[in-house]
């Protein structure tokens, strides 16, 4: 999949929102995308490999542990010193912290790589670390409550972190599938990627956009990470180095948004934010992959 028609499915899930005014038909998107394509084509390109591999790219694993801690330091900081009790301050951590690794991570790294399975490791290791922590963020930020256990109980239970998973369990102890078995699942798995870059296009609105806001997610969710992972990591082998830098300088997830708006914690800016950042993000990586 290349960027123009990664443009002309988001623009395709604007224009079905726009006809379609029922919410269901997207939810069922959203199930089927998320809960099962999603897992099949993580549990194929990740059982496809083995044990070698993986310790080839512990690279990826580290880098997920440090932008976790870049983002989410940094954005701690300005919140507590420049934002003080703004509401904001909880949205904006919770926003730098969580990236759109899947529907949008995904698509852009196969720009640049044949086989994504660092971003897809990378992408599930950071779900499974951040989801408990803007759980909890967005939680507290609110006024609210949340347990961290149930909240990383839920995340062990979404299906393409269980595939993961499973997956990791059977390549660390050798266990090699046939092709017979692994191709099938890969190429039905693969459908993921372009149902959900045409979801994300059906979230898309900009009714509270604010530019002090826009810069603030800009800075903390993508700018620094993006420079980091460029500075710090360029010496490195294509495959950890694009998956790397591609996942950490992602936009914010649709699902930190999903989680905003349960805590009822500005999740209207925060989604006009979202839109605009990815509109730029693909832009950047258009840029970059030109310049190759």
């Amino acid at each position: 999949m290349d960027i123009y028609e990664m443009l002309t499915l988001i623009a395709l899930g604007y224009v079905l929102k726009l006809v379609i005014k029922s919410e269901k038909p997207f939810d069922y998107l959203r199930f089927l995308t998320n809960d099962i394509l999603l897992a099949f084509f993580v549990f194929g390109n990740v059982a496809s490999k083995d044990l070698s591999y993986l310790l080839s790219i512990k690279t990826v694993f580290v880098y997920v542990f440090i932008i976790i801690g870049i983002s989410l330091g940094f954005s701690y900081l300005y919140g507590r010193f420049a934002l003080k009790n703004d509401p904001w301050a909880g949205a904006l951590m919770v926003l730098s912290v969580y990236p759109n690794t899947a529907a949008l991570g995904f698509p852009i790294a196969s720009l640049f790589l044949k086989d994504i399975t660092p971003a897809i490791l990378y992408s599930t290791t950071n779900s499974l670390i951040v989801i408990p922590i803007v759980t909890f963020m967005a939680a507290h930020y609110s006024s609210g409550g949340a347990s961290i256990r149930r909240s990383l109980e839920k995340a062990l239970k979404f299906p393409p972190t269980g595939a993961n998973l499973l997956a990791l369990g059977l390549v660390i102890a050798g266990i090699n599938l046939p092709n017979w078995f692994i191709e099938p699942i890969k190429t039905v798995g693969w459908w993921s990627i372009p149902l959900l870059i045409i979801y994300f296009g059906s979230r898309i609105t900009l009714s509270r956009f604010e530019l002090r806001k826009f810069l603030e997610v800009g800075t903390f969710r993508i700018g620094i990470p993006f420079i980091f992972v460029f500075l710090t990591l360029r010496r490195a082998s294509p495959d950890v180095f694009y998956s790397v830098l591609v996942e950490a300088s992602m936009p914010p997830a649709i699902a930190a948004n999903a989680i905003l708006a349960q805590y009822r914690l500005k999740a209207e800016e925060a989604i006009s934010v979202t839109f605009v950042l990815t509109l730029i993000v693909i832009g950047l990586f258009i840029a970059l992959k030109a310049l190759l």
